[in-house]
């Protein structure tokens, strides 16, 4: 069995283990620390939560210049590197630095079951190389800044098309810039990157008053003049709306002109995305009404720089040494993190003995408890930790849909966030075009999209103000228990839909079970569910 190592350092540190291609394991820093972005270094992560690492030939990194540079210190520590090197010569394997954007590109393709395909990548910049074909650590003269780019897909391989130099065009910074100097959200650690709450704003706002402002200024340094709109922002929760709102539209103008010609020459139907920005799950909704020739896209499920550690592995197991592809069961497994026994479960409960009630339950009396009038609210845990930005279901808050209260609930007493921000919808696959006005895949809850107009009143809790819904389709292949979950909903209520929300309050998504039990009593939360031993806890009162 062949295996390979990935590692990002810097920001979003983790690290990943292919086995024959496939991932066993990806991780992430920040779900430790339980700060949001810490820095660190991926070789570091990787040799502390893993001691049997002798017979592994292959490492690579997704970051040229990630441990580099003034955060050396944190980002790369020598000591690391010095084991990762001698493994490397022991097993007669290899090191390799993938470019950032080449390996945001073979992250979205190789975890896609395209054969072919165009792959989009779009953020606020990273190092890619001059030369896509070396693969060492890249001095100036051979590296590029840039936050686009633009590659074919055809089975092992994937080749570069075309590219952009961030002082031409950069989204993420300008979504950077905003979100943190007009409207004072964080952008970093330790509260994380918060633009998806300006692109909530954005959703019930004008989007043509500011429109002007943005579009044009989609570079690496904006000319804008950031305290007058934080001014107008400030004065007013709808001009901050508006102000949104323009730059929401500005971003999908400028994305749409950018990728048209692209679009038009490839000769296919199937498109790969990846970078941060498009978490941007409005923009990535209408590339459906924008090109119709595409009918199949797929959203990398670790967009952000998390997954470049994924996205450089995959690249090393295919493009370099030519390995076939792997054909995922219904689309890539998004739970890549390690998996928790009873006795975790057990040992981290005996902490907190004195606050907990424990009972023995089934899921058909969870749903029972989900269905009660008193609009309960249930987190549930089990398996592997989705990696990701999204619960997907094992680290997941879960609520009744059809609760016209339970977002304001959610949001007040839960999440403790603004009154606007709006909760995702999980729904059985076959199920999806009875309730949107596409029906498409969005295992990873990568598109927004609108409801039917004849259910919107019938699942009024994940229901966004302009009548759309981020939409997460759940197969039995990738999660046999959500899936067998919503379906045992969907036989009692009629409704096919779950709200889903992320595990967590202002931090991280849980990842031990000690973190779970932490954020249930931390919050008003009502019961937490351990799925696979059946154990369901209340508070004492």
């Amino acid at each position: 069995m062949s295996k390979v190592v990935g590692f990002q350092s810097g920001h979003d540190v983790s690290y990943c283990i292919l086995e024959n291609g496939v991932p066993v394991i990806h991780e992430e820093l920040e779900r430790f620390t339980r700060e949001k972005e810490p820095l660190g270094d991926g070789l570091e992560m990787f040799f502390q939560r893993n001691t049997d690492v002798d017979d592994i030939p292959y490492f690579c990194s997704g970051n040229p210049g990630g441990r580099g540079g003034k955060w050396k210190d944190k980002c790369g520590k020598p000591e690391y590197f010095e084991q990762m090197q001698n493994i490397v010569q022991k097993n007669s394997g290899d090191y390799y630095v993938i470019g950032h954007h080449q390996s945001h590109a073979a992250g979205a393709f190789y975890s896609s079951n395209f054969s072919n395909a165009l792959i989009i990548t779009i953020d606020a910049g990273g190092a890619d190389k001059v030369d896509p074909n070396d693969y060492s650590e890249p001095t100036s003269d051979k590296k590029v800044d840039t936050g686009f780019t633009v590659w074919s897909g055809n089975d092992t391989l994937i080749e570069r098309v075309a590219y952009l130099n961030i002082h031409k065009f950069s989204i993420g910074f300008l979504w950077h810039k905003a979100t943190e100097r007009i409207f004072g959200l964080s952008v970093s650690h330790p509260k994380g990157n918060q633009a998806g709450t300006v692109m909530a704003m954005g959703t019930i706002g004008n989007p043509d008053k500011y429109f002007d402002v943005f579009y044009g200024n989609i570079v690496a340094e904006p000319s804008i003049n950031w305290k007058h709109y934080k001014a107008l922002a400030a004065k007013s929760e709808q001009e901050a709306f508006d102000i949104a709102a323009g730059l929401q539209k500005a971003t999908e103008v400028a994305f749409r002109e950018m990728i048209t010609p692209y679009i038009d020459q490839y000769d296919g139907d199937s498109l790969c995305l990846s970078g941060g920005v498009t978490l941007n799950c409005v923009m990535t909704g209408k590339i459906f009404d924008w090109f119709p020739k595409i009918k199949h896209i797929h959203c990398d499920p670790i967009p952000y720089d998390g997954g470049l550690s994924l996205g450089s592995a995959r690249y090393v197991w295919h493009h370099i040494l030519g390995n076939p592809r792997i054909k995922w069961d219904g689309n890539a497994s998004p739970y890549l993190g390690c998996l928790y026994t009873r006795d975790d479960i057990d040992t981290a409960i005996s902490k907190f003995a004195n606050q907990l009630n424990i009972t023995t339950a089934s899921d058909d009396h969870v749903i029972d408890l989900l269905k009660n009038s008193q609009g309960n609210v249930i987190s549930v845990y089990g398996g592997g930790s989705e990696s990701g930005r999204r619960a997907l279901g094992n680290r997941s808050i879960l609520a009744d849909p059809r609760n016209s209260k339970m977002k304001d609930i959610i949001n007040e007493k839960v999440k403790h966030r603004q009154w606007f921000r709006p909760f995702a919808p999980s729904i059985l696959r076959e199920d999806v075009s009875d309730w949107f006005v596409k029906d498409i895949n969005s295992p990873y809850m990568s598109f927004i999209v609108k409801f039917r107009d004849d259910v919107v009143d019938k699942i009024p809790a994940v229901v966004h103000l302009d009548g759309t819904g981020r939409l997460q389709t759940v197969v039995e292949g990738s999660n046999k228990w959500y899936y067998n979950f919503i379906n045992k909903f969907k036989e009692q209520t009629g409704v096919p839909i779950l709200l889903n929300t992320s595990f967590n309050d202002r931090e991280p998504i849980v990842e031990t079970p000690e973190h779970a039990i932490n954020c249930f009593l931390g919050t008003n939360i009502d019961y937490l569910y351990f799925y696979e031993y059946n154990i369901l806890i209340s508070k004492s009162k």
